[in-house]
């Protein structure tokens, strides 16, 4: 059985600096793959380098079956995939309604019916009374859960959050938490980085550890957070 998404043997270097060292992963429909790993481990990168942000050194990515190394960012959008990043990435003087229809605009489908998809995704963000603000007005866990709206706008197969928790107010946490489990119900890959540990151990269905570019565990959330690697690379020998 084909995986949704797959890399394999994904290098990337910046200089001397080898930031991925071979890594392999997949994942599958309904999956939450959380990836872990201290600040430099190389998770970021991983996400520029599947998304085409950046054009791997070596290794493949691969979606659905089909080989996607090295295509341009909108390429590969159109193979499924979409991604938040650790800044929100807001079209800052656009309304909320606007922003949500910047990446369905070349959809073969009416004006109204886009707006009605765009107000439904507000609505379930809790965003809707703010529709026809400036993005630049919300607060900066509003801007996320606005970015979250815009990815899922497209109705991608991959879903990609790089550090969605990173200074949210606990109860938008709570509730940006319930979007993303209601994201995977819905047969969607969800590939989630944190460096939230009690977020990532509830949300994943498996976990990756990253240290120095490299896979240095993988397994469930019991094996991970017992595993001697994962322990030395966060907390030292």
């Amino acid at each position: 059985m084909t995986s949704v998404i797959e890399t394999r043997g994904l290098i990337k270097r910046f200089g001397g600096l080898v930031a991925l060292d071979g890594v392999n992963l997949q994942a599958d429909a309904g999956e939450t793959l959380g990836i872990i790993g201290v600040n430099g481990a190389g998770k970021t990168t991983l996400m520029n380098c599947i998304c085409g942000l950046y054009r791997p050194d070596g290794g493949d990515v691969f979606i659905g079956g089909e080989r996607v190394t090295g295509q341009p960012p909108h390429v590969i959008a159109h193979h499924g995939i979409g991604r938040t990043f650790q800044v929100p990435r807001v079209f800052r003087r656009m309304s909320l309604i606007d922003n949500l229809l910047v990446p369905v605009l070349d959809r073969s489908v009416s004006d109204s019916e886009l707006i009605g998809r765009a107000e439904a995704m507000l609505e379930r963000m809790s965003l809707i009374e703010l529709r026809h603000n400036y993005a630049e007005e919300l607060s900066g866990g509003q801007q996320k859960l606005l970015e979250m709206a815009r990815m899922l706008m497209p109705d991608p197969a991959i879903v990609m959050l790089d550090e969605p928790f990173a200074g949210v107010h606990p109860l938008l946490c709570k509730f940006m938490i319930e979007r993303i489990e209601e994201t995977a119900r819905a047969g969607k890959v969800v590939l989630l980085i944190s460096h939230d540990l009690t977020s990532i151990y509830r949300l994943s269905t498996r976990v990756v550890a990253l240290n120095q570019g490299r896979v240095i565990a993988e397994g469930g959330v019991d094996d991970i957070r017992g595993n001697p690697a994962v322990i030395e690379a966060y907390l030292g020998t």
